[in-house]
């Protein structure tokens, strides 16, 4: 591609100026008035030349001859602006139809596993799961268009205090057969009188030891049924989502394994109180407990042992973890006693965090004796989608709404850079006049009605005029992928394709692409580049493509 041809040709002659190995970025400017690609590479090189750098830019600009570059410039204290010509742009345009566009070989050979989402059993799908899964997803899709073998894990707390909370309600009530609504308010019961009533936390402690030894029978035949409710009712989650996991962990499973670890290794976790802790102030951390009082494995112990089961079931190069930016310090811990127990897979492990989601004051209330789940929040959009589609004749309006709905949740927390928090406003998620997740699924759905169009049209030699500014931009979507991918922040796909969607929408206002019953061959290529690159850019999202809106 043009892009690694100008790199060459910017490395080679940096060697022959004296500046070898120099690493410089390429990228796009900020503005088309300055080109098509940027370079500082001048300036980097001027610190170890030790010369002036609009000197170095100057230099280096009269060394490079590089076929498809139209104009080559200096400008500002040292910057080196290139741009295309115009049968170069024309020629990644048609690029740009095939199905491999935007696909890059940065992990090809690599296998990398992506751990997201992770609800638990007997508690209610959050909004935290919600983001999770949106971002996990679209940074599985992501490395999957780098040629890597992804593997998406689900890890679930299936044992833990908040089973013993639930399930304490629930037999207190004799719920024998209960129903997911059942569970849900049975556990935030439990959860307030284990904080309110001393002696309820007493028997939810001595509940939570016994689902842990299953050692009794009624509690064994809930705590199953319940679980298996649970974990059925997230699938159907999922499925709306558009993810399919290749392996699911869960506690009940890196339990043991964990507290093994950990008691086998006292040369790096020590007794503190009754307890097992690692003592992460040696390492600039801080001290986390890895095992009660009552000797039962915490989340950290559990981690550790699922690492094991991570590599014994899916053997990785990578492992990530995408959680909330919450857990940013536990992770420091977890990982660098990880290191010190496994020194093999230290740098294997990375944690990709996010921030939290708020409402958009007096958008949203919270319902009655709970808060807004992620669940709930997706079906409220889905009725409010319906209820703005009301009128229109679609073929299959219940899905159509189901994709605008997981478009305009996922958009809005792509379009954030990981770790800040987003404002969710309802209103503006499901708005069609830009800056969201269906207003770029809708920008798709009119290039393809256009598509369809243009097959009876006849299609004839356009006049001779430079790259349009679409053109242009359409260059670049493999580049952002690239960038998406070495960051792992899907936003980068998430703006760009906004931009595209936007500059496509006035282009279509400003022409009549189809007169008298003909088309342009270049505005049908440039249809079909900006469809495909809309279609690839919101799968690499996760975001669902209707066919109609």
């Amino acid at each position: 591609m043009i892009r690694q041809d100008i790199e060459q040709a910017i490395t080679v002659a940096l060697t022959a100026m004296g500046a070898e190995g120099v690493a410089f970025a390429l990228e796009r400017p900020g503005s088309m008035d300055h080109g098509d690609y940027a370079t500082n590479a001048a300036l980097i090189a001027a610190k170890i030349l030790k010369k002036n750098p609009k000197e170095v830019a100057d230099e280096l600009a009269s060394n490079l001859a590089i076929e498809g570059i139209k104009k080559i410039e200096v400008a500002g204290p040292g910057f080196i602006n290139f741009t295309l010509s115009g049968s170069v742009v024309k020629e990644v345009v048609h690029e740009a139809h095939g199905k491999e566009w935007g696909n890059n070989t940065i992990y090809k050979g690599k296998k990398v596993m992506v751990e997201y989402t992770d609800p638990n059993p007997f508690k209610q799908f959050h909004i935290g799961h919600l983001m999770s899964n949106a971002i996990g997803e679209s940074i599985a899709r992501a490395l999957e268009h780098s040629g890597a073998e992804v593997l998406r894990a689900n890890y679930q707390g299936d044992v833990g205090p908040h089973v013993a909370k639930a399930l304490f309600v629930l037999l207190e009530k004799n719920i024998e057969n209960p129903t997911i609504e059942d569970i849900s308010r049975a556990y935030v019961e439990g959860a307030t009188r284990y904080e309110e009533k001393p002696e309820d936390k007493l028997a939810i402690d001595a509940l939570n030891k016994k689902i842990y030894d299953k050692t009794d029978e009624r509690v064994n035949e809930l705590y199953k049924k319940g679980r298996t409710l649970s974990l059925e009712h997230f699938e159907e989650i999922y499925k709306i989502l558009g993810t399919k996991f290749d392996l699911y962990f869960f506690e009940s499973e890196t339990a043991n394994k964990g507290l093994e670890i950990v008691r086998a290794r006292p040369e790096i976790f020590e007794a503190s109180e009754g307890a097992i802790v690692f003592h992460g102030e040696k390492y600039g951390l801080h001290t986390r407990v890895f095992i009660n009082k009552l000797g039962l494995p915490t989340y950290e112990a559990k981690d550790l042992g699922l690492i094991v089961e991570k590599e014994q079931r899916g053997q990785s190069d990578h492992y990530i973890y995408v959680t909330a930016n919450e857990q940013n310090e536990y992770f420091k811990v977890v990982f660098q006693a990880a290191g010190l127990v496994f020194p093999e897979i230290a740098n294997k492990l990375m944690h990709r965090s996010h921030g939290m989601m708020r409402f958009a004051e007096g958008k949203m209330s919270s319902r009655v004796g709970n808060v807004i789940t992620g669940e709930s929040l997706l079906m409220d959009l889905m009725g409010e989608t319906n209820t703005k589609m009301e009128g229109r004749e679609l073929k299959d309006a219940h899905n159509t709404a189901q994709q605008v709905a997981v478009g305009a949740i996922k958009y809005a927390v792509l379009k954030q850079s990981s770790g800040k928090d987003i404002v969710f406003d309802p209103e503006k998620s499901l708005s069609l006049e830009g800056d969201s997740g269906p207003y770029v699924q809708y920008a798709l759905v009119r290039a393809r009605a256009l598509l369809r169009n243009a097959r009876s049209a006849k299609v004839v030699d356009p006049e001779p005029a430079g790259p349009m500014p679409i053109e242009r931009l359409i260059v670049h979507f493999p580049q952002v992928v690239e960038r998406t991918v070495h960051e792992l922040e899907p936003h980068y796909v998430a703006t760009y394709l906004t931009e595209l969607a936007g500059m496509f929408n006035s282009w279509y206002a400003s022409e009549r692409l189809i007169v008298d019953g003909a088309i342009t061959s270049r505005a049908l290529a440039v249809v079909k580049a900006i469809e495909n690159t809309l279609a690839q850019g919101l799968q690499v999202l996760g975001i669902p493509t209707p066919e109609e809106m």
